[in-house]
């Protein structure tokens, strides 16, 4: 069967403090391997409110009970309380999850920042928020990270760029169904293999179709049930990591049964050289159950055979 490797998004500071020894603790009893790619800056996560006037943001909102999930504290930080430093605050939580053996990424510096503005900015706005959250995490861990998933899921090239710029040997930034490399339309390099989150997320499912937190995990487990190819899944340490906990238990003991390894992004990357993937291009769509727009994989970029020159016809002399 296929391999899953879980992407853990931590976002805030009470999902640091909270949610990831939750998390650590399960994935250690259950023997399973996942990522963790931590937010490092300040926890403006109140600053969000800015969203409402989107499409979609209110209803998702309304489905995945934010305030039960993050708390009124969290809430509060960056609009009426002083976003807290999550990295200076947390950061022996961090290495702690890297002591275990698990593999530690970068998310961001300031998730609603990148979220709400990188598409708007332009590159070196991209690699100067980037290269804060990579140099945080280089000095929590001693080492620099190989690893970047962007909040919200929002990327372009000039983040990619900035990956390949900063070290980032593999990416978890897009929405897609297998492992890819970004290009451009020229079929020109734009950074490190994407290994995109391929399943819907607990937060898209929740509310509709009937589904809610006693019977999601069935509707996912049937996705994977006869799933030969890889999977990535992304589940965030604010609510697969707490009130969700119970229903990560539940999915993790189902694709167990269906003999899927649960692995980490960097075990997809070491299985998948450069050489063997596709090229894609970079795209912008969206995903059933989220708000707004994210970065996808685009169309794959197939060489053009170069076009034969015309050579005139010599003009017979008279």
């Amino acid at each position: 069967m296929a391999r899953i490797a879980l992407k853990v998004d931590v976002d805030t500071l009470r999902g640091t403090r909270e949610g990831v020894p939750a998390l650590v603790r399960l994935l250690l009893r259950e023997h399973a391997a996942a990522s963790f790619l931590f937010s490092v800056g300040p926890d403006h996560t109140g600053r969000a409110i800015f969203r409402a006037l989107r499409p979609g943001f209110l209803r998702k909102v309304s489905r995945t009970s934010v305030v039960e999930h993050y708390g009124i504290r969290t809430l509060l930080y960056g609009v009426l309380l002083p976003g807290p430093d999550i990295g200076r605050a947390e950061g022996a939580t961090i290495r702690g999850v890297r002591d275990q053996g698990f593999e530690v990424g970068v998310h961001c510096w300031d998730h609603v920042r990148w979220q709400d503005r990188l598409m708007a900015r332009d590159g070196a706005w991209a690699e100067r928020e980037m290269r804060l959250a990579v140099q945080r995490l280089a000095e929590l861990l001693g080492a620099a990270p190989a690893l970047h998933g962007a909040a919200g899921w929002q990327f372009n090239a000039a983040a990619a760029s900035a990956e390949a710029a900063l070290g980032i040997t593999h990416a978890s930034d897009t929405r897609g169904s297998h492992p890819f490399v970004p290009v451009d339309d020229a079929g020109r390099v734009l950074g490190p293999p994407q290994f995109p989150t391929t399943l819907p997320t607990l937060d898209e499912l929740i509310g509709t179709r009937g589904l809610h937190a006693g019977n999601v995990h069935a509707h996912l487990l049937a996705l994977t049930e006869d799933a030969a190819r890889d999977q990535v899944f992304t589940l965030h340490a604010e609510l697969e990591g707490m009130k969700l906990r119970p229903v990560l238990e539940r999915l993790i003991r189902g694709w167990r049964a269906q003999g899927h390894a649960l692995v980490d992004l960097r075990t997809l990357h070491g299985a998948s050289p450069p050489a063997t993937l596709a090229r894609h291009r970079l795209a912008t769509g969206s995903v059933p159950g989220r708000s707004g727009t994210l970065a996808v994989q685009g169309a794959p970029w197939v060489a053009r055979a170069p076009v034969p020159r015309q050579v005139p016809e010599p003009v017979p002399r008279a």
